[in-house]
């Protein structure tokens, strides 16, 4: 499971959205402009997958360490008071997307008790957001690496 963990999972699943986001749009806007009918199942596909994408694109950002950040006052601090600001930064992150995971699993178990089914293609609507409990836990797991690794090579 650890070698699975470190491959690019990220990366190939949010590819593998995104081809079918572009295709399924891409074919919609085809059959609209060449009939008069349109596919109206591909809206909540790619605005769902679109989450699930950000999600990804969440934790692959944190496993490569490439999240956008401001770091002119952080550069600017002596060495202890950055590894406080680095510590810090990743309590909080992981306090907020341990709360999006309790909430997201909350709505899961929400809509999963009310039996709530899609509009467009009368799915289940939890089998949509079980994403955001489920790619939290990733987003978290991916910033416990990369402190884990930050930290073991003093680059902070």
């Amino acid at each position: 499971m650890w070698r699975f963990l470190d491959t690019r999972f990220e990366e190939i699943l949010g590819s593998l959205l995104l081809a079918v986001m572009v295709s399924i749009a891409f074919i919609n806007v085809i059959v609209r402009y060449c009939t008069s009918f349109s596919f109206a199942w591909t809206e909540e596909l790619t605005i769902n997958f679109f989450v699930w994408i950000v999600l990804l694109g969440t934790a692959r950002s944190f496993r490569t360490g490439g999240h956008l950040g401001m770091t002119l006052l952080y550069d600017a601090l002596p060495r202890n008071a950055r590894l406080l600001c680095y510590g810090l930064s990743m309590l909080l992150c992981i306090a907020f997307f341990g709360a999006l995971c309790w909430t997201g699993a909350l709505e899961v178990l929400d809509e999963y008790d009310l039996e709530s089914i899609s509009e467009s293609l009368g799915v289940p609507v939890w089998w949509y957001t079980i994403a955001t409990p489920l790619f939290s836990l990733l987003i978290i797991f991916r910033m416990l690496q990369r402190a884990y690794a930050d930290l073991r090579s003093g680059k902070y």
